[in-house]
């Protein structure tokens, strides 16, 4: 998972499989949708809130348990919901008898964003040109990132400049919208895994904070 270690094998999935196997996988996905607006979130601080899952919630439950924690995540930080809400609920459901906790006072986070999607115009000239030879910095993340952490320190060279967006380090958790352009990047799999990788090109498409010149 983004070059981290001790998740397991990677499952492969099973041709023609259905979009929902269970009645409650649409209905956790459906839930999931509408904790969205309903915390005041944006779709970094979604992915912020599934990232945060333990190995249990994001693994073992499925996609649309992912969509369900996340959710519950979502709802908890904008206070919504009380912490241990669900719990005292399913408890509750199954048939004991256990006190629920009280709902809180709303605290969504003051955001609004500037316009409809990711992608924004900035004033900022283009860092990189195709062709570049760039590295990937290599930096602990206090918070959300979409920089991998496989291509941390590895060099490759930038094939397509993609339009300024959001930068998602910052919007997941509220702190402004921070655009700047967007580089496809092509690794060589030896550079990433190795010389004993199977040799093949990765393309990631990484912001322009996350590079630096390799020259």
């Amino acid at each position: 998972m983004g070059g981290t270690d001790g998740w397991g094998p990677v499952l492969v999935p099973e041709p023609d499989e259905p979009v929902f196997e269970e009645r409650w996988q649409g209905r956790a996905f459906a839930l999931g949708l509408l904790s969205i607006p309903l915390s005041g979130a944006n779709i970094d601080a979604v992915r912020h809130a599934v990232n945060r899952l333990d190995r249990q919630d994001y693994l073992d439950d499925g996609y649309y348990g992912r969509w369900l924690h996340g959710a519950e995540n979502l709802l908890h930080d904008s206070s919504i919901i009380a912490p241990g809400a669900v719990e005292a609920r399913a408890a509750n459901l199954s048939g004991d008898s256990v006190g629920e906790p009280s709902a809180p006072e709303p605290d969504k986070p003051d955001y609004a964003q500037t316009a409809e999607g990711s992608i924004r115009s900035v004033s900022a000239p283009q860092k990189f040109k195709p062709a570049d030879r760039v590295r990937a910095k290599e930096f602990e993340p206090a918070g959300h990132t979409r920089l991998p952490r496989y291509v941390m320190g590895h060099e490759g060279t930038v094939v397509i400049v993609e339009p300024a967006q959001v930068l998602p380090d910052t919007n997941a958790h509220f702190q402004g919208e921070h655009a700047q352009w967007v580089y496809t990047v092509r690794f060589d799999s030896h550079e990433l895994f190795g010389a004993d990788a199977e040799r093949f090109n990765l393309n990631i498409d990484l912001y322009e904070s996350y590079l630096e010149n390799a020259a």
